[in-house]
């Protein structure tokens, strides 16, 4: 595919309501568009033209979306924004991770006393795609930057009041939830990861197969361990909103930015 001038959009999603909320609040010159049954959301957030959908739980409704967006939008980056499961051990519920890659942990052979991850495919040249797909500089540059300007709510647990630090790192994806102390030391070890979600590689996958940049950023509310179903239930909204402020922050710094190149399709 020869290189060509995407538009000078930033399309942003996440999984579900919170995770858009405080987005859309911020959003002027509102436009809903409609397609396949998904809400697009046209308008300006801090000065920059976007795009905004709720894309669903899971690798499937991600994919999906991201290339719905990508196809009738045309946006320059994708940014996801969401919570996860805390998988390094020294993060805590409300910390946030910058993705610097996303890969699958669930993709691969199943033996029988192990799961062998392997790398998916191009399904338009059949090549294999890397087992892990890194988020783009200039976006990681931009959030880094953003990091330092923003103001994060502080989480509230057993009577304390902590405030997030911010990381970088490998985010890890499957179609599973995970709550489980050894699965997640597995994760840690065995894939270097910091934390895990649902979405983050499907978007990936699709954005590194498109030549779109993209990156992930989440906000844990858990640790993905055997605590993390009542975790999640009572620090998700928090968390949530932390990780759309840094969104938030990350487009307002690319409102002066130029369109990017698209690159020649992997």
């Amino acid at each position: 595919m020869p290189a060509g001038k995407r538009t000078a959009v930033t399309g942003i999603l996440g999984a579900f309501a919170d995770e858009t909320e405080l987005l859309l609040a911020q959003v002027q010159q509102k436009k809903v568009v409609l397609i396949r049954q998904i809400r697009f959301t046209q308008g300006v957030l801090k000065g920059r033209p976007v795009v905004i959908a709720q894309s669903g739980i899971g690798k499937v409704n991600a994919a999906v979306t991201t290339m719905l967006m990508l196809e009738h939008f045309q946006p320059s980056e994708i940014l996801f924004t969401g919570i996860a499961g805390a998988v390094a051990p020294d993060l805590s519920p409300g910390d946030l991770v910058i993705g610097t890659k996303v890969a699958y942990h669930d993709y691969g052979s199943l033996l029988p006393d192990s799961l062998q991850r392997r790398p998916t495919r191009n399904p338009a040249t059949m090549q294999e795609n890397p087992l892990y797909f890194p988020c783009d500089a200039r976006l990681l540059q931009a959030a880094g930057a953003a990091s330092k300007k923003i103001t994060l709510e502080k989480m509230n647990s057993r009577g304390t009041s902590l405030s997030p630090k911010i990381v970088t790192g490998v985010i890890v994806t499957g179609d599973v939830f995970v709550s489980s102390a050894a699965t997640t030391k597995k994760l840690h070890e065995q894939m270097n990861a910091v934390a895990t979600e649902m979405e983050g590689a499907a978007v990936g996958q699709v954005c590194w197969q498109q030549g779109v940049p993209f990156i992930v950023i989440r906000a844990m509310s858990d640790n993905a361990n055997n605590n993390a179903y009542s975790d999640v239930k009572t620090f998700y909204r928090v968390a949530a909103r932390n990780s759309a402020s840094l969104v938030i922050t990350i487009t307002e710094m690319l409102s002066g930015s130029k369109p990017a190149t698209k690159a020649t399709a992997r």
